[in-house]
């Protein structure tokens, strides 16, 4: 089996068109994403998750979704429950410590049972970032809290919610999205704080969590760091704080590769996210010239990134056995009365 490419991507809907399938067994991405024009009904998403690791001859590739709750959702009712967002499950972490990261083990746990039952392995969960006054919503409620203790204690509760079920997560945004005053989809967040200000808070979780074995890197600009290049760009910011000061050595991905916080054309930002020392250019919007730009610069997966890679493949393990009816009624009844 020929080795995989740098880069996970999308598809453009419900079902594989025979472009996608011929160009994905060609170029052979690492693994796939799916969002929610990719989401029908249950039998749908199965087959359309067996597709693509058809299409490339990989029974097991990596198959990601940005499955939180609240608004950042793909997979919705009635297929699953509505989850709440992340700042629920912190107020009921700030009323009692224990109770809110028991909820928030549960929802990773439920997260993993609605999701396994697909085929999809991989939720892009926790959200790390800590939020500053007045920050953009990009963030807003999906944090779990305001600061980075409370945000490190629920994302590692979530986090190992999922495992327990058999999925993997993804922290973002490294190294820390909070304090975004514009939306890093539209345009590029610039931040002003000192070396030692995002020190003692935006990367605390991150540090905290650094043995996790992937991540997904942040499109912002950190003027004291690097000021020219966001940190997806940004071999300084990639090699001093993420590999350096955070000690993060697992598979750093870069968050979507479409958004407009990103400078050039699709071939640049990729050509650009490789250099900097990502392992994986994440595409998302299933877009075939896009994708095809992207696979063209985006080098076969080797060396320290077919390591980081190799490492995540394996921290798989089996779901706990857990009873998902029982665990489901816990979960609801910590929210019955908020």
């Amino acid at each position: 089996m020929s080795e995989s490419k740098a880069f996970i991507s999308g598809c453009k809907g419900l079902s594989l068109t025979s472009d996608e399938r011929d160009f994905f067994a060609g170029e052979r991405p690492w693994g796939f994403i799916l969002f929610g024009r990719n989401i029908g009904e249950e039998q749908q998403i199965s087959d359309l998750v067996a597709a693509l690791r058809d299409s490339i001859g990989n029974p097991n590739a990596p198959v990601l979704i940005d499955q939180e709750g609240g608004r950042v959702q793909r997979i919705r009712p009635p297929l699953v429950q509505q989850y709440p967002n992340g700042a629920a499950i912190g107020e009921i972490y700030r009323r009692d410590a224990k109770l809110g990261l028991r909820a928030a083990w549960l929802m990773g746990r439920l997260h993993a049972f609605d999701l396994m039952r697909f085929g999809i392995t991989v939720d892009c969960l926790p959200v790390l970032d800590v939020p500053v006054p007045g920050s953009h919503d990009v963030i807003g409620n999906r944090a779990y809290g305001h600061d980075p203790e409370t945000v490190t204690a629920i994302g590692r509760a979530m986090g190992e919610g999922l495992k327990a079920g058999g999925m993997l997560p993804v922290m973002k945004h490294m190294p820390g999205h909070g304090r975004t005053f514009v939306d890093s989809h539209h345009n590029l967040p610039v931040v002003s704080a000192t070396f030692d200000e995002l020190a003692a808070s935006d990367f605390l979780p991150f540090v905290a969590m650094k043995d996790e074995v992937m991540a997904m890197s942040a499109h912002m600009v950190f003027t004291t760091i690097d000021p020219d290049n966001p940190a997806t760009t940004s071999a300084k910011v990639v090699r001093e704080i993420i590999r350096g000061h955070i000690g993060f050595d697992g598979l750093l991905m870069s968050d979507d590769v479409s958004m407009n916080a990103l400078a050039g054309d699709m071939t640049t930002r990729a050509r650009n996210i490789i250099a900097a020392g990502l392992d994986l250019v994440l595409h998302c919007h299933g877009i075939m010239e896009e994708m095809k730009a992207v696979a063209d610069v985006v080098p076969v997966l080797a060396g320290e990134s077919l390591r980081r890679a190799r490492a995540a493949e394996a921290a798989f393990r089996a779901p706990d056995g857990a009873s998902e009816v029982d665990l489901r009624a816990e979960f609801n009844a910590l929210f019955a009365t908020v």
